[in-house]
């Protein structure tokens, strides 16, 4: 590289940087992307930290500035968070909408199963503690996939379409997503709600596969094919933030000239 270009090459940006408010200090992730056109600062639940996305040309000075202004939204959002649920022993997490004490079974063999004890719903999970956090949180994404993959299966075929491919990932601020390449993407997070809920947004997103927008057209079709859609949306407005505190989505701020400065990211 050319000594001229060493000389004014940009120093790496820090991972985070602290801002205070009200006497608090608050530490904010940092995230330089290349199709930024403006800064945004989230709050990931899960992480439990603020999330700020910087264009590709952007100051530290200025994201500083921006992140210190909205130190307020800041401090609020991450109060009115949840309290984290950890896959820990003892806890209570819900599977299909019903709740199961996770309780370890050390010195048996398989990974992790469902049991009925007396009145109680558990989740056992065998082997050693220090793997017993992985073991649930890969229990959940096999159950979650194994439901959607059923629930698109029906959808594709009421709708004469078929899917290219259905994957599961732990998606900050969307439930679900279709490529126009067909590629179905759901938050694993979705086998914790009742089963009509996870129903819904399969068809939600099979429907897109007919329809890529979400016109009038669009959601007569989602409802034609499944009748539980008012409720499932309902549920979700009154627990879905719920679903983000366990195993330890996002709200979004932009600096968008002509926008509301605060807003909130969701596919539905």
């Amino acid at each position: 590289m050319p000594l001229r270009a060493l000389l004014y090459r940009r120093p790496p940006d820090p991972k985070a940087i602290e801002i205070c408010f009200d006497q608090a200090i608050y530490q904010v992730q940092l995230r330089r992307h290349v199709q930024a056109r403006r800064y945004t600062l989230r709050i990931h639940a899960a992480r439990r930290e603020a999330v700020l996305t910087m264009p590709p040309r952007a100051s530290l000075r200025e994201a500083k500035a921006f992140a210190e202004k909205y130190g307020g939204w800041i401090a609020a959002r991450l109060g009115r968070l949840p309290k984290a649920t950890p896959f820990a022993p003892g806890e209570t997490i819900p599977l299909r909408g019903e709740p199961h004490r996770i309780v370890p079974r050390r010195g048996m063999r398989g990974t992790v199963w469902t049991q009925i004890e007396g009145d109680q719903r558990l989740l056992c999970v065998a082997g050693e503690l220090p793997h017993l956090a992985r073991r649930v949180g890969d229990f959940f994404k096999r159950e979650a996939r194994h439901d959607l993959e059923a629930a698109g299966r029906k959808y594709c075929a009421a709708l004469g379409v078929a899917a290219r491919r259905i994957t599961v990932r732990d998606q900050a601020s969307r439930w679900g997503s279709c490529s126009t390449a067909g590629m179905l993407s759901f938050s694993w997070r979705l086998v914790l709600a009742p089963p009509y809920v996870l129903d819904y947004f399969a068809a939600h997103e099979v429907a897109h596969l007919v329809e890529m927008n979400h016109s009038a057209r669009f959601w007569r079709l989602v409802e034609r094919i499944c009748p539980e859609m008012p409720r499932a949306k309902a549920w979700l407005d009154a627990h879905g933030t719920e679903l983000h505190r366990y195993g330890t989505t996002e709200a979004a701020m932009s600096d968008g000239v002509g926008r509301q400065p605060i807003r909130d990211d969701s596919d539905l």
